[in-house]
């Protein structure tokens, strides 16, 4: 993989990672409002972006099993903490909305 390629395949990473994080959190204050319908709507475009995410990531990882090494560089590493960073928080919020759906619902039957 030319070194061109591998700078893009990080930049493609952080990228989407920080786009689904930074969506995600967009939905949890759409949900902390009880607009569940903008909130579900942010999530799905949250998973697109970290589906695109794994995308780069699964390229990277078949051409390093296919015996095509790179140099593994601290870009490439805070990429990948970024990506397991956003995962992780995507995580977290999905369960917060799960919670604001239950207070919502909850208010509601008063």
């Amino acid at each position: 993989m030319s070194e061109l390629n591998l700078e893009q395949c990080i930049f493609e990473i952080i990228s989407h990672g920080g786009n689904a994080k930074s969506t995600a959190y967009d939905a949890l204050e759409k949900a902390k409002a009880y607009d569940f319908t903008a909130c579900d709507a942010l999530m799905a475009q949250a998973d697109d972006e970290l589906t695109e995410a794994h995308k780069t990531q699964t390229t990277l990882i078949q051409t390093e099993l296919q015996g095509e090494s790179f140099e593994k560089s601290l870009l490439l590493i805070h990429a990948q903490d970024h990506l397991m960073t956003a995962i992780s928080e995507m995580s977290l919020i999905k369960e917060m909305i799960d919670m604001y759906r239950k207070m919502s619902e909850l208010e509601q039957n008063r």
